[in-house]
């Protein structure tokens, strides 16, 4: 049994003969924020499917809580936000009823929500401070708010490992600061948040801890040690911070 929340041991994987995570290992406590930093083609979104048990490694294990990832989804363990890219926003459905979507494992097959349901949107979607917009189709709202919507999600399914992919490409600095505030509160509740993302100017504010990759795992310590010029230059290939882009 894992002691840690996340734990990855030596994943290995391929897409045919492409090489997208190399011996892979890393653990992540129970109540951290740990931020996935590497450039595009460096097996991020890779290893997300993997921990999520969507992609089957080469070699390897992934233990969430010390069980299988599988477990942890059907247990409702397991939340995601997706990229934006990943959603059909034109799909007929309120912010409301994607939030309710995180209730689904609590509800059993009949997929028909309790009163203990309703109270945990209203909650999630307080949180979040959509309440007024829960009634609007999810494509309507701007791109802070559509990524506050899916946070919700995962807070109203109680999620104890949550995992974020960009959750802060093309939002609001409102919207930035009401997501780094909520993770922030998740972690302090026990709950493991993995956060993807190219905005390290915020990442030292969100983040307990980073991780480096380049399809292996380069660095895992404090922002501080692991986000300077040199060590970004190695994943990288260029002073990031110093551009001040999104590489």
């Amino acid at each position: 049994m894992s002691a840690s929340a996340i734990h990855v041991d030596d994943v290995t994987v391929h897409y045919g003969d492409v090489l997208a995570l190399d011996h892979v290992t890393l653990d992540i406590a129970p109540g951290r924020v740990c931020g996935l930093v590497g450039m595009n083609g460096s097996g991020k979104s890779t290893l997300f499917k993997t921990i999520m048990g969507i992609v089957r490694p080469d070699s390897g294990t992934v233990l969430l809580d010390g069980a299988p990832p599988s477990e942890a989804r059907t247990a409702g363990r397991l939340g995601y936000v997706p990229q934006s890219e990943d959603v059909d926003w034109a799909f007929p459905i309120s912010v409301r009823d994607v939030v309710m979507m995180g209730r689904y494992g609590h509800m059993g097959f009949t997929r028909r929500p309790k009163r203990t349901d309703h109270e945990a949107v209203d909650q999630a979607l307080e949180r979040v401070e959509l309440t007024d917009l829960s009634r609007r189709q999810i494509g309507q709202l701007s791109g802070g708010q559509k990524k506050r919507a899916f946070v919700a999600r995962g807070i109203a399914q109680g999620a104890t490992t949550l995992l974020l992919d960009e959750p802060f490409a093309g939002v609001d600095k409102r919207s930035e600061a009401t997501i780094t505030r909520l993770l922030r509160e998740v972690a302090a509740a026990g709950a493991t948040v993995l956060v993807s993302t190219h905005d390290l100017h915020a990442l030292p504010r969100l983040a307990d801890e980073a991780i480096l990759l380049m399809r292996r795992v380069l660095l895992h310590g404090e922002p501080s040690a692991v986000l300077t010029p040199d060590n970004l230059a190695l994943a990288f290939g260029l002073d990031v911070l110093d551009r001040g882009d999104d590489a």
